[in-house]
């Protein structure tokens, strides 16, 4: 099939080599958890089940925050549970004292090892919440702080884009969620191989990247599960070639920011194979309307319906799994980006791997 042919990898030592095996590694690092990873995972569950929260937190920064909001859609839709994001500085800024009884604490960082995710953390344990902790990395602060662990199973993550703990998190977490409601998880059996497929797919996100290489800005738009997956896009052509990449719910585009896009805007749609696919349909008729330079990731249909794209093999799978695979051929042209606009993507200036906020 055209587009399958893939370019050799970067040697080692050259732009982008870290980054570039850390995505391929994606595949195997879903079949670990999967395999390895998922009893423990789902035992969790159940000892957390037995006690009945009534409410769920999220807690991350940066691109595990994305894969909370990820958790937050789970959770609301997949268990009826109220679920909201921390504001970690209401504590750990503020000391206000929250009252956290039968709450249900979720912290997610790769590295476990922020000092103002520790510190909430903590101070919720303290106000009485149940606490779980999903890292990359058991022998964290934030490890032993928690009453419970997850561990990612990603093995070191040495590029400064994180790529495979993320897509780690968000299989991890729906894991999880699948096991609070007494769910095997098992319709997650087919990611790796689909993963795998997209990977392949090198050549097709190359020739996309050649679109952007000049771009001044960058719109990413979803709804429903998608939307997590925009923003982390953005967050990743921002950090890895520097062009400002917005992210917005497809509402709110509507709700004013539309005004900017014109036909030069560089737009990404990523639509889910379901009903967050469906209500973004009048965004999209509104941005062809405005004749916004639309591209589309999902569905064959919606990609010929634009004026490009990366087709999804979203078939049969189910909506709240689509997004671990809508990420990897985004991660893939933050990469391609990056590159071609004559950037290092490993290493990208003023980042450090483990960024330490208070």
């Amino acid at each position: 099939m055209a587009g399958t042919v893939t370019s050799p990898a970067p040697r080692r030592g050259e732009p982008g080599w870290i980054m570039s095996g850390e995505m391929a590694e994606q595949p195997e690092v879903l079949r670990r958890l999967l395999t390895e990873g998922a009893p423990q995972i789902r035992e969790t569950a159940r000892l957390i089940a037995a006690r009945k929260p009534r409410f769920v937190l999220l807690s991350a920064r940066g691109t595990s925050d994305h894969a909370a909001l990820y958790a937050k859609y789970l959770i609301e839709v997949e268990l009826g549970l109220p679920c909201g994001l921390t504001s970690m500085s209401t504590t750990t800024a503020y000391g206000a004292t929250p009252h956290l009884e039968d709450v249900l604490l979720i912290t997610v960082s790769q590295s476990g090892g922020s000092p103002d995710l520790g510190a909430s953390a903590a101070a919720a344990a303290e106000a009485g919440a149940i606490t779980l902790a999903v890292t990359n990395n058991p022998d964290s602060p934030l490890a032993e702080i928690a009453q419970f662990h997850i561990d990612l199973l990603a093995g070191p993550e040495k590029a400064l884009p994180a790529t495979k703990t993320y897509t780690a998190e968000l299989m991890a977490l729906y894991l999880f969620v699948m096991g609070l409601r007494d769910d095997d998880g098992s319709a997650a059996a087919v990611v790796p191989d689909l993963a795998a497929r997209v990977l392949e797919r090198g050549e097709e996100v190359r020739h996309l990247a050649g679109r952007y290489r000049f771009a001044e800005r960058m719109v990413i738009t979803s709804r429903g599960y998608g939307y997590p997956t925009a923003k982390e896009a953005a967050l990743k052509l921002m950090e890895t070639s520097y062009i400002p990449a917005l992210a917005y719910s497809g509402a709110d585009l509507l709700h004013g920011p539309l005004a900017m896009v014109d036909n030069i805007s560089p737009v990404i749609a990523i639509v889910t194979q379901g009903r967050g696919g469906r209500a973004l349909q009048p965004v999209l008729d509104r941005l062809r309307g405005r004749g916004a330079d639309l591209v589309v990731v999902g569905p064959a249909a919606q990609v010929e319906a634009a004026s490009g794209g990366f087709a999804l093999p979203t078939d049969r799978v189910p909506e709240a799994l689509q997004p671990l695979l809508e990420i990897l051929p985004l991660q893939k042209l933050a990469y391609e980006v990056a590159i071609a606009r004559g950037q290092d993507p490993d290493a990208p200036r003023a980042l450090s791997k483990v960024t330490e906020t208070r």
